[in-house]
């Protein structure tokens, strides 16, 4: 009944509020809406006290509006460092989110942690310097065979480790 009622008020109202809204607001139709969704917040909060009997709903409405759009206008003269953006300022260019890359390099640095330290300096050496295992033996001072082969059982031993975090 009280969700049938408010849709019949909205229906009714919103059109005519909103024109009232935005003339209030010098035209500005984005703080004009807000000021119309707030008063049916209002109007849902206080939904009993709007029928015809116990007076204007129009009038309640767009007293509601009018004392929103004063607030408004008070609050931001009291707030003198508040600034509204100019258009050209509007579009906010979202921040890459670099939590996944976070998350991958603490992943791979306890993976590497969990390794024996002769692996661990070939697989660095290899992957994470992009180093060719010719390069990554001068680097280690070791011979190319055994860069290799450290490779070989460092990922083999990271893989284990993968599938049993996975299971």
């Amino acid at each position: 009944m009280a969700d049938d009622h408010f849709d019949e008020l909205v229906r009714l109202h919103r059109t005519t509020l909103l024109a009232y809204a935005t003339r209030l607001t010098g035209g500005d139709r984005g703080r004009a809406e807000d000021v119309v969704q707030e008063t049916f917040l209002r109007a849902w909060h206080n939904l009993d006290r709007l029928t015809p009997e116990r007076g204007s709903v129009n009038g309640w409405l767009r007293r509601v509006a009018h004392n929103l759009v004063v607030d408004g206008y008070r609050g931001r003269r009291a707030r003198l460092t508040e600034l509204e953006l100019e258009p050209e300022h509007t579009e906010v260019q979202a921040q890459p989110d670099h939590a996944e890359s976070v998350l991958v390099a603490a992943t791979v640095q306890a993976a590497l942690g969990r390794i024996w330290p002769e692996h661990r300096a070939a697989l660095v050496e290899v992957y994470l310097r992009d180093r060719t295992c010719a390069q990554a033996a001068t680097a280690l001072g070791i011979p190319e065979g055994t860069v290799k082969s450290r490779v070989h059982y460092a990922l083999r031993t990271l893989r284990r480790q993968a599938e049993l975090t996975v299971l």
